[in-house]
């Protein structure tokens, strides 16, 4: 089974949002996640590296910005 078939009946959640909210909650974590790459990388004085991270974790809340956005407009009923 693929995650494109599930319509709740494995996880009893049909909610449309729910993909939304996982989406939001996994680029909120990656930033995190990041957040300590970058550290190792500063102290291994690997510029290239944290750059790298930095502009990926960058991406990351920008997506959680996005999906933060749209899930308050669809919850609001808009």
């Amino acid at each position: 089974m693929t995650s494109g078939t599930e319509t709740g009946g494995v996880t009893g959640t049909q909610d449309k949002d729910y993909n939304l909210i996982w989406y939001v909650e996994a680029c909120l974590s990656n930033a995190l996640r990041l957040e300590g790459y970058i550290e190792d990388a500063e102290r291994g004085k690997d510029t290239e590296v944290a750059d790298l991270f930095r502009k990926a974790q960058a991406d990351s809340r920008k997506g959680a910005e996005l999906g933060k956005t749209l899930l308050r407009r669809r919850l609001n009923g808009g």
